[in-house]
Order: structure tokens, then C-alpha cells, then sequence
């Protein structure tokens, strides 16, 4: 593990206590739930699949998925993040997967699956052109690639790294729809955007940066 891939771990690790709090995280509003439902719904296969949750945090998301029937495996550096999924999933009594990995290599074996699925991630990556290769194999034929992503900085940080060398990651602060469809389009059938900006509701109120999802089929 280099410096900054430890820094980086220890910065999620101590962020897991609170991460819940903020709307979006932990989803305890029921019209934010509600509405990350409807776009989750939107998003994914009618039928049940093998979705993998890379950098799934604290399993809000995945909670989601397995309240649809789907079946989550979710990936996490941060142990403490993993802890609190899997404490989750238990209080709920969902069956689901959780495991301490790297997103740039996922812990996952030979297991292939229906979606991958990520959210807020790339900006955080070393090389998130390789990462989205390694996802791309992950997936089995006829399989989706669904991004949550957006351009923004992190919340009170006035452009300052959130972790020492941050600000040398290639995407650090976020990537834009188009210049991130640029980077899947060469590894996938077909790629759509779909603007997710005006949903205050996913948020917990309105937001004037770039948000989307970007779903991209095998």
C-alpha cells in the first residue's frame, strides 16, 4: 500500500462514523431514500441480478438493491465503512456480501457479474481509466456499467486536498459527463447520460454542480 493509498484509507476510515449524515450517504430521509429508489429502479435490470457495489461506503445504496431482490457484493478500502454495511445489512436482515479491497482491483476472484456498480468514486482513483478496464471485465456478457458521478469539491475543503497528494489524482474534484463517456465509450456497446443535477430530492436539497448517472452496456 503506497502513502497516499494509506492516507486515503485512514481519511474514509475515520470519515465512517458521520458518513451517514449527510443526506445523500445515509439515505434516512424518507423522500431521499424514495427517490435514490425510483433512480435505482430506473437504472437497473427488471429482474434480479449480481450487482458489485465498488466503493460501496457504508451499504446504503446496496441496502437498496437488495430491498429491489438484487443481490449486492459490495468492495470498500476502508474497513470501518465495510463494518457499517454489514452491521447495516444484519439490522435488516438483507442478504448481501461486503469486503475490505482496493476499487482498482476489486476482491472478487473470477466472479463475474450482471452491474457494476459505482458511485461518487473515480474522483478519489490513481488511474481510473485502468479501473474502469478492470470493472468492465468484471462484468459478464450483456452486462451494465452504471456510474453516479459528477464535477464538484469536497464539502468545506475551498480547493485544499482532502488527503496530502489528492490534488495529483487525474480526476481529483470530479470529471465531467462528457469527458467521462469519452473514457467508456472505447470499452462498452453503448453509453447514455442521463442528468441527475435538478434532482434536488437525491441530494437533500438543490445543488448547482454536474451531477449524472452514465449506464454503459457490454
Amino acid at each position: 500500500m503506497t502513502d497516499r493509498t494509506a492516507s486515503i484509507t485512514a481519511y474514509w476510515d475515520a470519515a465512517a462514523a458521520a458518513f451517514d449524515d449527510e443526506p445523500d450517504h445515509g439515505l434516512r430521509a424518507d423522500h431521499t431514500r424514495a427517490a435514490w429508489t425510483r433512480l435505482l429502479h430506473s437504472l437497473m435490470p427488471a429482474d434480479p441480478v449480481d450487482v458489485l457495489d465498488i466503493g460501496c461506503g457504508t451499504g446504503s445504496v446496496s441496502v437498496l438493491l437488495a430491498e429491489a431482490g438484487h443481490r449486492p457484493t459490495g468492495v470498500d478500502l476502508a474497513p470501518r465503512m465495510v463494518e457499517q454495511a454489514r452491521t447495516k445489512f444484519e439490522a435488516a436482515g438483507l442478504a448481501g456480501r461486503f469486503q475490505v479491497g482496493d476499487a482498482m482491483l476489486p476482491p472478487t476472484g473470477e466472479q463475474r457479474f450482471d452491474v457494476v456498480f459505482s458511485r461518487h468514486l473515480v474522483w478519489t482513483l490513481p488511474d481510473p481509466e485502468a479501473a474502469l478496464r478492470e470493472w468492465v471485465k468484471r462484468l459478464r456478457p450483456g452486462g451494465r456499467l452504471v456510474l453516479v458521478e459528477g464535477r464538484w469539491r469536497e464539502a468545506g475543503q475551498s480547493g485544499v486536498p482532502y488527503v496530502a497528494g489528492a490534488e495529483s489524482l487525474p480526476w481529483n474534484g470530479g470529471i465531467g459527463a462528457a469527458d467521462l463517456a469519452a473514457a467508456v465509450r472505447p470499452l462498452v456497446a453503448a453509453v447514455r447520460v442521463e442528468p441527475l443535477s435538478g434532482e434536488a430530492d437525491l441530494w437533500g436539497g438543490p445543488v448547482d454542480d454536474e451531477r449524472y448517472a452514465l449506464i454503459a452496456d457490454v
